[in-house]
């Protein structure tokens, strides 16, 4: 299985893409940082964020979509466009009929650190680890990214509506598998 993971923000959009490796091992795919100049209105903002989400899932065709769950913070302006980030991913997703599930902070936390308080250093650290990575991922918008996508390998459940495609029969599964493989090939997209 192939997770796209993606910590919505409006000036860093952390998105890292981690493949399944059998059992509860994971290899990296890619990892980067979408970002925005704070200079432009935040409706151009946004069409760039978009454009950079489309790309990557074009890029990458994952089997799903892992969102961090916005929670409230003090600052309003920081969620409004956490939450319209968050947002444009799950529609990108949801075109392409890709499921989106969404995971919360401290569940991710959790999943890769086993506490679900850990600080951003921890997180990264194991990040690194798990994927065996000589360097830690960073910003620690690009490690929170791979954090989500190892998360939800790991504990799948938070899948929105449009999640049915896990329901597929084996022959179904089969053929959605070889037509990923066929529009994976010839894309020879590089990292970034």
């Amino acid at each position: 299985m192939r997770v796209l993971g993606v910590d919505p923000g409006l000036t860093r959009c952390g998105v890292g893409v981690v493949d399944s490796a059998g059992g509860r091992k994971v290899a990296l795919v890619d990892v980067g940082v979408i970002t925005t100049a704070p200079t432009l209105t935040v409706d151009l903002r946004l069409a760039e964020v978009a454009d950079s989400l489309e790309r990557w899932l074009d890029a990458h065709v994952p089997d799903v979509v892992a969102i961090e769950r916005v929670f409230a913070q003090h600052n309003v302006g920081t969620v409004m466009g956490t939450a319209q980030v968050a947002g444009l991913a799950m529609v990108a997703a949801a075109r392409r009929k890709i499921p989106v599930a969404l995971h919360t902070p401290s569940e991710v936390k959790a999943a890769v650190t086993g506490n679900g308080r850990a600080g951003k250093e921890q997180v990264q650290r194991m990040v690194a680890r798990l994927l065996g990575l000589a360097d830690l991922p960073r910003p620690a918008d690009a490690a929170d990214a791979l954090a989500l996508a190892i998360c939800h390998l790991w504990r799948p459940a938070g899948a929105l509506q449009g999640g049915d495609r896990h329901q597929l029969t084996p022959a179904q599964r089969a053929w959605a598998a070889a037509e990923q493989a066929a529009r994976r090939a010839p894309s020879g997209v590089q990292g970034r």
